[in-house]
């Protein structure tokens, strides 16, 4: 564990680790917004009688 913080921390690789963070951060954003959009296409559809 003492290499992998010795290696993240080092100042060349912050941006890279906080571009990783960002990445999972939108890819969640990203997923839990397509699961909403199709709950409301979903119910949509049920109050059309489809």
């Amino acid at each position: 564990m003492e290499h992998i913080r010795a290696i993240i921390t080092k100042p060349d690789n912050i941006p890279i680790v906080g571009l990783i963070l960002l990445l999972f951060f939108f890819t969640w954003l990203t997923f839990k917004q397509a699961f909403e959009n199709d709950k409301r296409m979903e119910q949509k559809r049920r109050q059309k009688g489809e």
